[in-house]
């Protein structure tokens, strides 16, 4: 019940669903003052959108006291931030007002989203548990909340795969963005706008291969997650540049090198912590 969580959280969570509505409400006025309903602008306005349900799930963590809510809502807080930015801004002419504001108002409550889950104590002890799963107690198997068997995953690491996951979505907005160019009659970039769409489908399954043995403590697994990092920039980077031109490689490869660099910073940030607690002798919390 909501009575029964910490103020704190409570306020979290009522800050999460007025963020939700928010999210909403600039999308919808990005696409009432867009000069130009293009294909561009209705993929990225449907992909702002996404948003909303991205909080609604945000709120479900966070009542339930998920670890992962931290990192989640991080990277939901800045890619939104990206996502409604690049409606805000046309390909010319100055941003309508409205749609400044709204801009506006909606990074100041991502920001109050991220101080609050990073900063709040009282949220810090909400998001401390598990998913639950089955346990085997004495000759019975029962459904409850039980710690991972394998060792405590680094928090930064956490972060690193959240951003990872990222990846295929980032890549494929602007490949479907790409399909406006098709429709306007370069039907020789047939085979690209295919080829990149195929890649970013094989980057969720690669993604979420290595993230499985990243988080069980395999070294080795963050370096392929730098490498598979570096190879998305290089297909969806020049892409974006050759289809979308100079606009869609500000709007569209921005968030991923965002990402990207979130990514690069928990993995730089897991190992620094590992690194301080061998010399140390400490054992991780």
């Amino acid at each position: 019940m909501a009575a029964d969580l910490p103020a704190p959280v409570r306020r979290l969570v009522g800050l999460l669903a007025v963020t939700a509505a928010a999210t909403v409400v600039v999308d919808l006025l990005n696409w009432w003052y867009a000069p130009d309903r293009d294909v561009g602008v209705a993929v990225r306005s449907g992909w702002a959108l996404l948003r909303a349900f991205g909080f609604l799930v945000l709120i479900r963590q966070v009542r339930r006291g998920r670890a992962g809510a931290r990192p989640f809502g991080l990277i939901l807080a800045v890619t939104t931030v990206f996502a409604l930015g690049r409606l805000v801004v046309p390909r010319s002419g100055v941003p309508p007002l409205p749609g400044v504001a709204g801009f506006g108002l909606l990074a100041g409550l991502c920001l109050a989203v991220v101080w609050l889950l990073y900063r709040s104590p009282a949220v810090g002890a909400q998001l401390t548990r598990h998913p639950p799963r089955l346990v085997r107690d004495g000759r019975r198997l029962t459904w409850r909340e039980a710690p991972p068997r394998r060792p405590p995953v680094a928090a930064w690491l956490l972060v690193a795969r959240v951003s990872a996951f990222t990846y295929p979505p980032l890549m494929l907005v602007p490949a479907l963005v790409s399909i406006g160019v098709l429709l306007d009659g370069r039907l020789v970039a047939t085979p690209a706008v295919v080829a990149w769409i195929a890649v970013a489908t094989a980057t969720s399954w690669l993604v979420l291969l290595v993230s499985f043995f990243m988080l069980r403590g395999r070294r080795w697994a963050r370096w392929l997650l730098v490498l598979v990092s570096l190879g998305v920039l290089a297909v969806d980077l020049p892409l974006c540049w050759w289809l979308l031109g100079v606009d869609g490689l500000v709007r569209d490869g921005a968030p991923l090198v965002v990402a990207v660099a979130l990514a690069f910073y928990g993995v730089w940030r897991a190992g620094r912590a590992e690194r301080g607690r061998e010399a140390t002798g400490t054992e991780p919390a």
